[in-house]
């Protein structure tokens, strides 16, 4: 056979096997579709910094059991009041451990504490922890403490500087005695008095309204006393 019959038949070789794989395409489908089966990685012959690295993601889209929880809208009062905290604005008259029995008899709950004792003329901010929130009752009671003090002075002071000056003499580490009455023992010690400040003199009645900001367990009545020395 001559070279032109035989580059002839290569070519009609060529056009057939062409045919018979766009036949062979058409009858394979090789769309990719969704399955649930996901093929295993071996990830052990990976570099050392990506071995297991088919382990870490490994947290699955179910969702928890309702016997286990709740879902945010269908959380009922009780378990947001088992682990609640009070921002309570106490009045004046009722000491604190009034005011936290109250709370514990309304809510019909086992615990109930306090923060941090007020006096019973002191009015402010008392935050109960009720039930599983209590054990942040301790962590609250260690906190800085600031108030706002109405004190009347025995006598008219001429200026109205040597009282701003008093309260500059009592911030910082002071000695403090607790009142005769007060819930615990009267012994001398130290109080820190981070920040002082003078609000307002009335010279007519004799008024003197202060803001400090001090450690926890300070007595404001007995720096009112330290006050009208100064």
């Amino acid at each position: 056979m001559t070279d032109v019959q035989l580059s002839h038949s290569e070519k009609t070789k060529k056009k057939k096997n062409e045919s018979n794989d766009e036949e062979e395409n058409d009858a394979v489908d090789f769309q990719i579709k969704p399955q649930s089966y996901t093929p295993p990685v071996d990830t052990s012959q990976w570099p050392i910094l990506l071995k297991n690295y088919d382990k870490l993601n490994v947290r699955t889209g179910h969702y928890t059991p309702l016997p286990s929880g709740y879902s945010p809208l269908k959380r009922p009062l009780a378990e947001y009041i088992k682990y609640g905290v009070l921002n309570l604005d106490k009045p004046a008259n009722p000491s604190s451990h009034e005011v936290v029995a109250w709370i514990k008899r309304i809510l019909r709950v086992e615990k109930t504490g306090h923060s941090g004792t007020l006096d019973p003329k002191v009015t402010g901010n008392l935050i109960v922890c009720i039930d599983r929130a209590t054990r942040l009752v301790k962590s609250q009671q260690g906190a800085g403490k600031e108030y706002v003090c109405v004190a009347r002075l025995h006598s008219k002071v001429p200026d109205v500087a040597k009282v701003a000056r008093a309260l500059e003499t009592l911030t910082g580490a002071v000695f403090q005695r607790p009142p005769l009455i007060s819930a615990v023992k009267r012994q001398l010690r130290i109080r820190t008095i981070y920040e002082s400040k003078l609000l307002e003199y009335d010279a007519d009645r004799h008024l003197v309204v202060f803001w400090i900001s001090c450690e926890a367990g300070t007595y404001v009545r007995t720096m009112c006393v330290h006050l009208g020395l100064c």
